[in-house]
């Protein structure tokens, strides 16, 4: 039966000095034959340069790409296992679920980033919806991320100018050659939400400037609703003058929207409760805004290569069975 299974080397980014790293400590409770599983952790400054050496180093077959603070069940692998005994399938993941234990605030930006009128289709990185199926990279998400080793060398790995969104443009190309990417709501990690309401709001800012900086390098038509946002935002600014010009009408847009958030969170009180509902409905519109200028800055900022960037050693530690 191990014989069938595909061999699998699981990489971790983590920062150089990182003592704690949970991924490392749930990667070894992997239920997966040992002698085809292998741990890599990839100390650096720069996670798609940690990550793309980790890549070339990697002995086995598939690539398990997790984050630091991913915590994986340990049946995962097998899981995993069954979907790539399909050729085409090039790409595996699923969400990325918020622990029982975090804290209130915690499980508030979780319920947040669920939610499809803040985040879209990219709710379901952060929710277990609906049944396996082939998708886009707008479900997928780099902290729970299987690939084969052989596409990602063809491709050159992830792009080091990009950070984040380097696993999106990655994600495109891998489905421009006919590969398949494919969302498995039952494949989650544990992890944690940002923890304050400050770094929430620097996440959404570099999530719209990471997604316009990839549209500026992989366009394509799939990125259409990311412009809604920044044209949300441009909105909000000519509100005042669109309701002395045209009264009313000119605010319309802005009463219905104001009701389609009333509306989400209503529908998210049946998956958080009442008072985490409550808290969202100003941070839905909050991920609009901040992702919006976000992307807006995203569209004119300079736009750096591999080269440009300084670099950094990175020291790969693989990790004892």
């Amino acid at each position: 039966m191990n014989a069938a299974l595909p061999s699998v080397t699981v990489v971790i980014a983590a920062r150089p000095d990182q003592a704690e790293i949970k991924a490392v400590t749930a990667g070894k409770q992997l239920d997966y034959p040992k002698e085809k599983l292998e741990i890599i952790v990839a100390r650096g400054k720069q996670p798609s340069v940690q990550r793309n050496a980790a890549i070339r180093a990697a002995r086995n077959d598939l690539i398990y790409f997790l984050d630091d603070d991913s915590v994986p069940p340990p049946d995962n692998l097998r899981r995993a296992a069954d979907v790539f005994t399909d050729a085409q399938v090039k790409m595996l993941g699923g969400p990325n679920l918020c622990p029982p234990e975090a804290p209130f605030l915690e499980h508030v930006f979780a319920l947040v980033q669920s939610s499809h009128l803040a985040f879209f289709s990219s709710a379901a990185r952060y929710a277990s919806l609906g049944a396996r199926r082939e998708t886009s990279e707008k479900e997928l998400i780099l902290c729970n991320l299987l690939a084969r080793k052989q596409d990602l060398l063809e491709l050159g790995g992830f792009n080091e100018a990009l950070y984040p969104n380097e696993e999106n443009a990655l994600m495109d190309d891998l489905q421009k050659r006919g590969g398949k990417l494919i969302y498995d709501p039952q494949l989650i990690v544990y992890r944690r939400p940002r923890g304050t309401f400050r770094s929430f709001c620097k996440m959404l800012l570099n999530y719209g400037r990471g997604r316009a900086e990839q549209v500026r390098l992989h366009p394509t038509l799939r990125s259409a609703p990311n412009f809604a946002p920044p044209l949300f935002v441009l909105y909000l600014l000519a509100t005042p003058f669109l309701g002395i010009f045209f009264g009313m009408i000119g605010i319309w847009p802005l009463l219905a929207y104001l009701l389609m958030v009333l509306l989400q969170a209503i529908v998210l009180s049946f998956r958080g409760g009442i008072a985490q509902s409550i808290c969202a409905i100003p941070l839905i519109i909050l991920v609009h805004v901040l992702y919006g200028v976000g992307f807006w800055r995203g569209l004119f900022t300079k736009l750096k290569t591999g080269q440009d960037r300084p670099k950094i050693d990175v020291v790969l530690q693989n990790i004892p069975l």
